[in-house]
């Protein structure tokens, strides 16, 4: 075990060329370094996070919701059927005209009626618009106040307008308690998501969203272990700048306030694409990979460090390629498909219970033709309402 921990922890990957552990484990009175066992602290504080969200969403966003309107709808259950339940289960939630006939034979039962039975379970298992819209307001008030306290603490330090000043004396930077509750906070909430994620609404990328959280505690841990914390403070309030207005779009598209929901969504894009496709590779990769090289020279965890943030910057023009190609098709079509990294929400299972007339007259109500000269509420909202 000892040798393990001597070869995860080897200086040579770890910090630059001359430096060691022991040159970091005994600093001056008053003055303290970041500890990987700091990390630690980020585990009770996300379940503690994970208690405020469930006291916020019941007692909070709840009564926000009924004030709002917003209902809990009564899906209609499918009735008990043992065969089906295991189809459904174990084999696919959405058979098609082959499995379904054979199935219908097997039970005796109208071929449509096997497909209604279908349809009503996948329903039974949907959140409600009022969970998502509590699940909404709670990730748009931490969101919010991450970046306002961010913001606040960054608009101090020196390394916010010098970059360069992330570099210097590196990495002998003093640990400030300001800057260890934002990370750890930070940290927290991610350990936080990472375990609310099985309770959550269930969408189609759960597992890419696992995987990004862990990658995203992998690198806030990874920055703070080698004490790259300042470039690591800026990366954070980038990254928070435009989540909140995500949030706040879907809360406006959950309250039916379509046209606030799409002022906000085109606020959110724009701000996303300045921060992601601008900010980022211009001002925090230009320091990280250019002027950290100037003044500290590459070493090992330097350059996967650097690595990780080059895959960042992929996932945000990826993000940004989505979120483009959703404004285009509403802009020039009036009418967008399901985002492809939206939840398993959309209301075309509901339409197909609804008869062609019915529908038509929805859709009217609704403006969908775009005659309006406003966005129909299955434009915007169907593709960014779960980002």
């Amino acid at each position: 075990m000892a040798a393990l921990s001597a070869w995860f922890w080897n200086e040579r990957f770890w910090l630059p060329h001359n430096v060691t552990w022991a040159d970091l484990a005994d600093p001056a009175p008053g003055v303290e370094y970041p500890k990987a066992g700091h990390l630690l602290s980020a585990l009770p504080l996300a379940l503690g996070i994970f208690a405020v969200r469930i006291f916020f969403e019941r007692f909070i966003a709840g009564p926000c919701a009924s004030m709002l309107q917003i209902q809990t709808e009564l899906s209609r259950r499918a009735q008990p059927n043992a065969v089906l339940e295991k189809v459904f289960t174990s084999i696919t939630k959405s058979p098609d005209s082959r499995h379904s006939e054979g199935l219908s034979k097997q039970l005796d039962w109208d071929v449509r009626k096997v497909q209604r039975w279908f349809r009503h379970r996948r329903n039974q298992d949907k959140p409600s618009t009022r969970t998502k819209f509590c699940e909404s307001m709670w990730r748009f008030t931490f969101y919010l106040s991450i970046f306002t306290y961010g913001m606040r603490f960054l608009w101090q330090s020196p390394w916010m307008w010098d970059t360069r000043q992330c570099w210097y004396n590196y990495p002998y930077q003093v640990l400030t308690s300001g800057l260890y509750y934002y990370y750890v906070t930070e940290l927290a909430f991610y350990w936080s998501l990472m375990f609310s994620q099985f309770t959550d609404i269930k969408r189609k990328d759960f597992l890419i969203m696992f995987i990004h959280h862990l990658a995203t505690i992998g690198l806030i841990s990874f920055s703070y272990v080698n004490n790259m914390l300042r470039v690591g403070s800026l990366v954070m309030c980038v990254h928070d700048a435009s989540d909140f207005l995500l949030e706040a779009a879907k809360l406006a598209n959950y309250a039916k306030y379509q046209r606030v929901c799409d002022v906000v969504f085109v606020i959110f894009g724009i701000i996303f694409f300045g921060t992601r496709l601008i900010i980022f590779p211009f001002w925090i990769l230009n320091t990280t990979l250019f002027e950290s090289w100037q003044i500290i020279g590459p070493y090992p965890s330097w350059w996967l460090f650097n690595f990780l943030l080059l895959v960042l910057q992929v996932l945000h023009i990826f993000w940004s390629y989505l979120i483009a190609r959703i404004a285009f098709k509403a802009i020039v079509r009036g009418k967008v498909s399901k985002d492809d990294r939206s939840d398993i929400e959309s209301s075309s299972e509901e339409e197909t219970e609804t008869t062609g007339k019915e529908r038509l007259k929805s859709a009217s109500a609704r403006g969908e033709n775009g005659t309006n000269g406003h966005f129909g509420s299955k434009t915007w909202s169907q593709n960014h309402s779960e980002w």
